[in-house]
C-alpha cells in the first residue's frame, strides 16, 4: 500500500502480535459476559493468524468489524473494551502507513483499554491502570516502537481510554530517547 512511508510485512506482524497478546489479556472478561458469542476470539484467532506468517486477507478485515460490532452489544464497558481490542488485533493487519496520528490507535487503543479495563476493575482506581500501562511498556520491544515513532504522537482525545493511550505513547516515545 502507498503511504507516507515504508511499512514492512514484518512490521505489521509485530504491530499485530501485540496488539493480539494485549487482547489475549482481557478476551476472558468478553467470553464470561457473552459466551454465545464467538465473534471476538474468531478476529483474535485471525490476527493470531497473520501473526503467525498467513498472508493478510479478508479475513482479519471482516473479523475485526464483527468483533467491534459485538462491543456495541456488549453488556457493560469492561466488556465491550475487551471486544473493541480483539477487533483491533485483527485489524493492525491493515495499519496504514500514514503520518496520521489517528493510526496510532491501531497500535496502542488495545492496551488503553485493557489500562481502563484494569482502572474499571479496581473501582476507579488509576493505580491500576498505571500497572497495567507498565506492563504495555515492558511488552513493546524495540521494532514496535520504531514503528510508532514513524506516526505523529497520539491525539488528544476526550474519553478516558484516549487519555491512557496518549499516557502510553508519550511513554514508549520516552523510551525511544532512552537509548
Amino acid at each position: 500500500m502507498p503511504g507516507d512511508f515504508e511499512l514492512t510485512t514484518d512490521e505489521l506482524r509485530v504491530v499485530a502480535r501485540y496488539v493480539a497478546e494485549t487482547a489475549a489479556e482481557v478476551l476472558p472478561l468478553f467470553e464470561a459476559a457473552c459466551p454465545d458469542d464467538p465473534r471476538p476470539r474468531l478476529a483474535l484467532d485471525a490476527a493470531w493468524e497473520f501473526v503467525g506468517g498467513a498472508r493478510r486477507t479478508k479475513l482479519q478485515r471482516v473479523t475485526s468489524l464483527d468483533a467491534h460490532r459485538a462491543a456495541a452489544e456488549a453488556p457493560s464497558e469492561s466488556v465491550r473494551l475487551a471486544a473493541r481490542s480483539a477487533g483491533d488485533a485483527a485489524a493492525a493487519a491493515y495499519l496504514h502507513p500514514l503520518a496520521s496520528a489517528d493510526q496510532v490507535g491501531h497500535i496502542l487503543r488495545a492496551a488503553a483499554n485493557v489500562a481502563r479495563i484494569a482502572e474499571i476493575e479496581a473501582s476507579g482506581d488509576p493505580g491500576a491502570a498505571l500497572v497495567s500501562l507498565d506492563r504495555a511498556v515492558a511488552r513493546a520491544g524495540p521494532e514496535l516502537i520504531g514503528v510508532l515513532a514513524r506516526y505523529p504522537s497520539a491525539p488528544v482525545g476526550k474519553n478516558r481510554v484516549a487519555e491512557l493511550m496518549k499516557m502510553l505513547d508519550a511513554r514508549l516515545r520516552g523510551e525511544l530517547k532512552g537509548r
